[in-house]
């Protein structure tokens, strides 16, 4: 099993854990809107609007990609996004578990990111995408 697919699978049952076990019969955008609505229990109104940002920026670079489940691909970011949000994280964290597959997986280059989001929030990205390139010996050492 590859290192993104363990993390899917842990963000999955992580957000199964937290409440979030129909996550799969909603489509992004009402996936969105629950992420939406949790983070702004706790951040300024401006900083709900940079999640608004990074989500369309995020959906927009995926485009009609599809996980191996068929799922669109932003399900991920948002669902893990959501979890974040859950232990109430900054917005640069928030914005960075939205964009993490960016950079690997689109068009999306780290200047685009710091362009549109900040240093802080391309080196969150870059760090992730990094992570996913980590060869280990057995499952143990991956999760």
């Amino acid at each position: 099993m590859a290192y993104g697919d363990v993390i899917e699978q842990a963000a999955a049952t992580a957000a199964h854990e937290h409440g979030f076990g129909n996550a799969s019969i909603k489509e992004p955008a009402a996936r969105f809107a629950d992420l939406k609505e949790l983070a702004s229990s706790y951040l300024p109104e401006n900083e709900v609007e940079t999640l608004q940002r990074a989500f369309e920026f995020a959906d927009n670079a995926h485009g009609d990609q599809r996980r191996r489940s068929g799922e669109p691909y932003i399900t991920h970011p948002i669902e893990v996004a959501i979890i974040l949000a859950g232990l109430h994280m900054d917005i640069e964290t928030l914005v960075g578990a939205l964009l993490h597959d960016t950079i690997e997986d689109t068009g999306v280059t780290r200047e685009d990111v710091v362009e549109n989001f900040g240093e802080d929030v391309a080196a969150l990205v870059e760090g992730v995408t990094k992570i996913t390139k980590i060869e280990v010996g057995s499952l143990t050492d991956e999760q």
